[in-house]
């Protein structure tokens, strides 16, 4: 199952972890944080990206392996995420 990406080629049948988050600013320091998060608390930070995470990482493992695709907007993300779910509806 490979998904092709601007990013290249992620190969989902690898992926760990997948979830949605965000890029966000408050008070000049930049952390990445859940969607839900964001969706809460969206007034009180700047959001920078709307970010969709690949994790490869195994349990156990302390180097993270992951991949991640950037978006301007929450649509593009949701639209990204319902693209990606089609390859795991067969």
């Amino acid at each position: 199952m490979i998904y092709k990406t601007k990013i290249g080629d992620i190969d989902l049948s690898r992926v760990i972890r997948l979830y949605p988050a965000v890029v966000i600013e408050l008070d000049g320091d930049i952390a990445e944080m859940s969607l839900e998060w964001a969706e809460m608390n969206g007034e009180k930070v700047k959001i920078n990206s709307y970010v969709l995470v690949f994790d490869f990482t195994q349990s156990g493992e302390k180097s993270r392996d992951k991949k991640e695709l950037h978006f301007d907007s929450r649509d593009e993300l949701i639209f990204a995420m319902q693209e990606v779910a089609q390859f795991f509806q067969d």
